[in-house]
């Protein structure tokens, strides 16, 4: 196994801050980084903050996305929507998770981007889409976790359609104040489990072209 991620950096910005589950910090151990942000910015990958990756978007600090991960609690065997493919760091840390991962993408630029990097470092268990992320991926559906890396004001309800009973959702919501909720579907009503204040950048609603 090639570990990417400095153990150092590993332990104060993640373990230090309460990320327990082995499995997601061997799925950040084993991503490079680097290889997702703008080449200007490979010597600051692994800093714990976020990183611009253009078109008005950011690569979340390494403790977000392991935080929204062990949240997911994702496992083989389930079916992960993410909701803002970003540069695809995100996506491929779930890959090494999940049995199969769709994304979307409002911005082609960037889906094209992760696309070619999620080739070159190896994930092929990944499906992307530019689409509306207030849509999600409805032929897909239903999905055991469902990860949305963008803020909306309130939860989408084409998300709640597409979720899986028993089914995790995280999903930060809210405008000036925002919050990171850990949902759960129970007898088709979602239940907030925890939640954390974050700040993200918004979920885009409405593109002018779907491809």
């Amino acid at each position: 196994m090639t570990v990417y991620f400095p153990e150092d950096k590993l332990k104060d910005q993640l373990v230090e801050r309460g990320i327990r589950n082995p499995e997601v910090l061997r799925a950040i151990r084993v991503v490079p980084r680097e290889e997702f942000v703008n080449p200007e910015s490979r010597g600051i990958a692994y800093e714990d903050r976020p990183i611009p990756i253009g078109y008005g978007q950011t690569i979340s600090q390494p403790y977000i996305v392991a935080l929204m991960t062990e949240l997911a609690d994702v496992a083989r065997g389930d079916r992960v929507l993410e909701v803002g493919t970003g540069c695809g760091y995100q996506t491929a840390v779930l890959a090494q998770l999940a049995d199969q991962v769709y994304s979307v993408e409002i911005v082609a630029e960037l889906s094209a981007r992760a696309e070619k990097v999620l080739d070159a470092v190896g994930v092929s268990n990944v499906q992307l889409r530019v689409c509306d992320g207030w849509e999600g991926w409805p032929e897909k559906a239903p999905f055991d976790v469902i990860l949305v890396a963008a803020a909306p004001p309130e939860i989408p309800p084409r998300l709640i359609e597409q979720l899986a009973e028993g089914g995790r959702l995280v999903i930060p919501v809210g405008e000036d104040r925002q919050v990171l909720k850990l949902l759960v579907k129970e007898n088709g009503d979602l239940v907030e489990k925890r939640n954390f204040a974050v700040r993200f950048v918004p979920l885009v609603k409405n593109p002018t072209s779907i491809a």
